[in-house]
């Protein structure tokens, strides 16, 4: 199984006809992703990749039943792109675009509040179950069927770790980047709740970074309820404090945002804690024997 997005998600491509989203469309479609729609407002009625093209979310969910969406749209224009998926009721919504205003991703939090939705991102590489669906940009060869479940903020990190386990012949049940951006329209918790009710998730790797207390309130909530392995590494131990480092959430504000003293926190949790970034295959597969 898997957590989000499946071989039965139908996903439409908001600024399918741009660059990017053309370029990821194809590469999402060649591993079995069920494109079904494209929105470029002035387009639609014609195609695009062989996709229906349409001018809003509101007409492609109507007529072909999409219930994922993945944006690929310029950072000034996001904010409208994701509330227009939110208002049609798609229940998955993955966000590209790195810059989004802070002020228009608050907006859009406020927005999607009470609301049955899942948005992954800003700034994140998207989500994949493997040899099933793709939402991102991610690089889907090197992904495999598996029981591995990811959560990261960083897309590079994501990738090394997926690398790594594939030399212990471990694969993925989902790969989920939550983006690395000050507010986020999902954080490691909610992601980690869905893995537990993954019963084909048999273990989770939560990759995180200076900044923050997500990674510990996941990590105390997974003691009480996960069941299951979790390995976790923490980016930025050398990072200096008060500067802006990659992300732009990844920022030491006080001593418990450095990675050093979330790593202690989190081990003191009872998770397997990588302090090295290439040990994680070899802690995933120590977790799962």
């Amino acid at each position: 199984m898997s957590i989000f997005i499946n071989k039965s998600s139908r996903v439409v491509i908001q600024g399918l006809t741009g660059q990017h989203g053309s370029f990821h469309a194809e590469e999402s479609i060649k591993i079995g992703t069920n494109v079904v729609a494209g929105v470029t407002p002035g387009k639609g009625g014609t195609t695009h990749l062989g996709i229906p093209l349409f001018d809003t979310v509101h007409e492609a969910v109507a007529r072909t039943g999409a219930d994922v969406a993945g944006i690929f749209v310029p950072p000034p224009f996001a904010a409208d792109a994701i509330m227009e998926a939110i208002d049609t009721g798609i229940r998955t919504i993955v966000v590209i675009a790195d810059g989004i205003p802070v002020q228009d991703m608050v907006r859009v939090k406020r927005y999607s509040a009470g609301r049955d939705v899942v948005i992954i991102g800003p700034n994140t590489p998207g989500l994949i179950t493997p040899n099933e669906c793709k939402v991102g940009i991610m690089p889907a060869h090197i992904y495999k069927p598996g029981k591995i479940g990811v959560v990261s903020r960083s897309g590079t990190l994501n990738y090394e770790a997926v690398e790594q386990m594939a030399e212990y012949k471990l694969g993925q049940s989902t790969c989920v980047g939550i983006g690395g951006d000050t507010v986020t329209g999902t954080d490691f918790l909610t992601v980690m709740r869905a893995f537990k009710d993954d019963p084909d998730t048999e273990a989770v790797v939560m990759i995180g970074e200076i900044g923050g207390s997500q990674e510990i309130e996941a990590a105390a909530w997974a003691k009480e309820h996960l069941g299951k392995p979790l390995v976790c590494f923490i980016a930025g131990l050398t990072a200096p404090s008060r500067r802006r480092m990659g992300h732009a959430g990844a920022v030491i504000a006080g001593p418990a945002d450095t990675a050093a003293a979330k790593m202690e926190r989190i081990e003191a949790l009872g998770a397997h804690v990588v302090r090295n970034p290439s040990k994680i295959g070899e802690a995933v597969h120590r977790a799962v024997q």
